[in-house]
């Protein structure tokens, strides 16, 4: 009997977020590829179960176009690479190549892992998650590069939606403060300025990815989950 387990690929999946949201997948059943430019991080996920390693870059587009068409089967396009860290400095010493950068990785990476994996997700009738950000509704200073490129992948998810749909459903997610190391390491006040009373973790995201992944009416939305500080009014006190 062949194997019936859906298949995901998940980029950016040796760390951080990514690597809980490959955790949580093959805890709940699917066969996961896990795309990283970091081989070492990638060497510590091999040899488990349903699990495959790819070393790509995602701004590479031969190497993505390599990766995606090693795949047979897919069902769900985890679109996480990304350049984590926001901050860019005074935006007129920002260099050129620096924007690119980000713009490469968290944008460009986004577009070509969704362009390459298209055929397959419109054999299998599944879906794309996009990782924005709610820095693409909200600002620290000198933010600028990151901010743009999570602000483009809300358009282009909607847009996605629309031109790929109703094959392919496409979905993001805009994290706020998540988490990757130990919760506990963090300031307790850091902690409860949000409302939900804890900052983020990355199991947060990968239930979201599941439910986006099973979710057949929703398409074209982001999905924030940033334990409600969106929604909070701060003043001075």
């Amino acid at each position: 009997m062949a194997d019936e387990k859906r298949q995901a690929l998940v980029t950016g999946g040796a760390n951080g977020i990514g690597r809980g949201i490959v955790d949580h997948l093959l805890a709940t059943g699917w066969r996961v590829a896990a795309l990283d430019r970091d081989r070492s991080a990638l060497s510590e996920l091999e040899d488990r179960a349903d699990l495959t390693t790819i070393a790509a870059d995602v701004s590479a587009e031969d190497e993505v176009r390599e990766a995606v068409g090693g795949l047979d089967r897919l069902d769900l396009l985890v679109c996480n690479a990304g350049i984590a860290s926001p901050v860019n400095g005074a935006i007129e010493d920002l260099d050129l190549s620096d924007w690119n950068a980000w713009i490469g990785t968290n944008l460009t990476g986004t577009f070509l892992m969704s362009k390459y994996a298209i055929p397959l997700l419109r054999a299998s009738q599944g879906s794309i998650v996009t990782m924005s950000s709610t820095r693409a509704f909200m600002s620290e200073p000198e933010t600028e590069a990151y901010a743009a490129t999570k602000g483009g992948i809300v358009a282009l998810t909607h847009a996605m939606a629309i031109s790929l749909g109703p094959e392919i459903r496409v979905n993001g997610i805009a994290p706020g403060w998540i988490v990757t190391g130990d919760p506990d390491a963090l300031d307790p006040d850091d902690h409860a300025q949000h409302p939900a009373g804890r900052a983020g973790m990355p199991q947060d995201i990968a239930e979201a990815v599941s439910y986006l992944a099973d979710a057949g009416f929703v398409t074209g939305q982001i999905l924030t989950l940033d334990g409600g500080m969106t929604r909070k009014m701060i003043y001075r006190e």
